[in-house]
């Protein structure tokens, strides 16, 4: 048989049709909804009297339009018209359609990227698709996990399949320790630094070597769900030791001799050694230092210890001038230099339990500087939330002056009341930097969940290293 690699055996085991056009029919395991991208597809089941195939494979939470603060009130708590209906319509499709449900009210709730893994819903050798980009996020477990638009998640319920291309293969190897307090955040945006938005085009992107194996699964899932930040459909980490550790006791994991035999089954995969891939990069973690974008794009990062550059002299000089003038910088500045206003510790990228406990490590016995007007943490569920109460660690954040909030998307993209005001310049654990993405005319700057705490204490950006 010829070598194949993990995408090619994920692939293979849901193929189901080959189409006239050269796309496939793909079986999917598990369907994430949330409240922006499945109202239009249930009206669409309803408007041709169609049934979801298989209730059992959806999960459904609101997470992108939900308030942070005053969740009491549940739905009714929402301010905004077209946000509330949002949540509302989803909470009745839920209801018609007998479908798992994490409600405001809920818990478990929280972003749906969070809680898959979370509550054991993602497991290795599955395919996964959610209406949003993001959902590359469940690569870390060794799934093939796909961002779907809303006609799609439309067919998904009715057919339980996906109409989608064979992409090509890369395998991007990290070798090496990382520096003290780089993270897997870094990794990630260093890669995209290198290889740009576009270099994933047309792949799906394993992530091997030693430094990629040496992270935890919260760091597997930060460098996978930016994965579509460098233009990739996909991005995955084979299963290992670690992986099946972390599925252990989850809610909706194997368990007992199932649980024995799906580990026996989730070993088999991984990349066979001779395996051909499209196109391989090979990086040293020593290379790596704390990363910050300057741009109104993920590729427009640099080390903490660089300047602004100028604008190349290419075919992106035009988008390195606009990106400038939106940022309110100049080519030379020392990343150092730049004063902030706000403070977003969150995301689907950066919300769990460790990206937690890594900026309250930073902040305790620390105050925030007094030209940050507001300092966010946004954990990504609520039973991360609890778990961070249990440990405290929402008092060290309280205590240097953040607000701690309820679960939800919030600041990452601007959906709900956490917003930037008018060129506000924020440091943010999110993963998009685009021009408006936190609120109109908002200057975003991507890091660390470690370098957006060292920014609150001093106003500006600091290399992590030197608190």
């Amino acid at each position: 048989m010829p070598s194949k690699t993990l995408y090619d055996k994920l692939w293979e085991a849901h193929h189901v049709a080959k189409r006239d056009d050269g796309s496939s029919l793909i079986y999917i395991d598990r369907h994430l909804i949330h409240e922006v991208t499945s109202p239009q597809a249930f009206h669409g089941l309803r408007e041709r009297n169609i049934e979801p195939w298989r209730i059992d494979s959806i999960i459904a939470t609101p997470d992108h339009n939900v308030p942070t603060e005053n969740r009491a009130k549940g739905v009714n708590g929402i301010s905004d018209s077209t946000s509330k209906l949002q949540v509302v319509t989803l909470e009745e499709n839920v209801k018609k359609y007998d479908l798992k449900f994490f409600s405001l009210e809920d818990e478990r709730q929280g972003i749906v990227h969070v809680i898959g893994p979370e509550q054991g819903l993602t497991l290795p050798g599955m395919t996964i698709v959610c209406g949003d980009s993001h959902t590359s996020t469940h690569g870390a477990f060794g799934a093939l996990a796909m961002g779907i638009g809303t006609s799609e998640v439309e067919h998904v319920l009715a057919t339980q399949c996906l109409i989608s291309y064979k992409q090509k293969n890369m395998r991007i190897n990290v070798e090496g320790d990382l520096p003290e307090r780089v993270s897997a955040k870094d990794v990630t945006m260093f890669i995209i630094g290198e290889i740009g938005t576009a270099g994933g085009t047309g792949f799906n992107i394993e992530y091997a070597g030693s430094t990629i194996r040496n992270l935890s699964m919260e760091g597997r899932m930060t460098l996978c769900n930016m994965s579509i930040e460098a233009g990739a459909r996909s991005g995955m980490v084979a299963p290992d030791i670690k992986t099946f550790e972390y599925l252990k006791e989850r809610p909706f994991s194997p368990s007992g001799n199932i649980l024995r035999e799906a580990i026996e089954s989730w070993s088999s995969l991984k990349t066979d050694d001779d395996a051909f891939f499209d196109k391989e990069y090979n990086f040293s973690a020593e290379d790596i230092h704390p990363q910050v974008t300057w741009g109104t794009s993920p590729e427009m990062v640099i080390s903490i210890k660089d300047k602004v550059p100028e604008p190349k002299e290419s075919k992106n000089k035009e988008n390195y001038e606009d990106a400038l003038s939106y940022m309110g910088l100049r080519p030379g500045i020392k990343m150092t230099d730049i004063t902030l206003d706000q403070i977003f510790i969150g995301s689907c990228t950066n919300s769990r339990i460790e990206d937690l406990r890594i900026a309250a490590e930073i902040l305790k016995g620390n105050k925030i500087s007094k030209n940050i007007k507001r300092a966010l943490v946004v954990p990504g569920s609520g039973l991360v939330k609890k778990q961070a109460e249990e440990e405290g660690l929402h008092e060290i954040f309280i205590d240097a002056g953040f607000s701690w909030r309820s679960a939800g998307c919030s600041m990452c993209l601007g959906m709900n009341p956490d917003q930037l005001d008018i060129e506000d310049r924020c440091a943010s654990t999110s993963n998009r930097n685009f021009e408006g993405r936190q609120g109109f005319k908002g200057r975003t700057h991507l890091v660390s969940p470690a370098m957006a705490a060292a920014a609150a204490i001093q106003g500006k950006f600091i290399d992590v290293r030197e608190i």
